[in-house]
Order: structure tokens, then sequence, then C-alpha cells
């Protein structure tokens, strides 16, 4: 008959334990290049490879078969399970910045050149 008290008391135990998992913290887990919008408005069309990463920062994976293709990717792991990611996508032509695409919106200035 002790044997099943103990039991009892242990399984009772271990399930109040399991209750308080949900007061611990869990940190957010970011990862990457934190990118505005304000800082895809200041890229312009023609801007060389040293302006662009001016910019933005250094880009998060550097492509070995593409050197004119630089990704920017950021996510954002909730230690709640929130999860948030954004990307961009960078193209250049001959050195100089020919597109961008991705979860930004590209400005209305973007295709006039900064020497105009």
């Amino acid at each position: 008959m002790k044997a099943v008290i103990k039991t009892f008391v242990l399984v009772a135990g271990l399930i109040s334990l399991s209750a308080c998992s949900s007061w611990v913290y869990r940190i957010d887990i970011p990862q990457g290049n934190f990118l505005e919008q304000k800082d895809i408005d200041k890229l312009r069309v023609a801007m060389t490879k040293e302006q662009v990463k001016y910019v933005l920062g250094s880009p998060v994976a550097d492509n070995a078969f593409d050197n004119n293709t630089w990704h920017y990717f950021y996510a954002l792991k909730g230690g709640r399970g929130a999860n948030f990611e954004k990307q961009l996508i960078v193209e250049f032509k001959d050195d100089k910045l020919q597109d961008i695409k991705g979860d930004f919106d590209k400005s209305a200035e973007f295709n006039t050149p900064l020497d105009i």
C-alpha cells in the first residue's frame, strides 16, 4: 500500500512540474540581416556594390556560383512560437544594381539613378 501512495505522490509531483513549464522564459532568436523599408527606399538603380553594402550591410549568404546576386534574409523565431521571416534578393549587372525582389516594396525613385 505504501508503494502505491509513493507512486501516486510521484506522479502528482511530475504533473505539477509539467504545468510549471509555461512559466519558463523562452528567448526570441533573431538570425540574419534586419532590414526596414526605409533602408530599401535608399536603393537606386545603377548603385555600385559598395554603395549597396553601405546601405544594407553585408548579405547573409554569398552565392558561390553567381556573384551578381545577393541574398538578405531575416528570421525571428519567437520563444512562444511566433515566427517572422523577410527576404530581399539584390541583383547586379556589370557591378551595378539592376533589380531587387522579395518582401519589400521598391521605392518610386528606384529607377532614377543617383547621378541625376
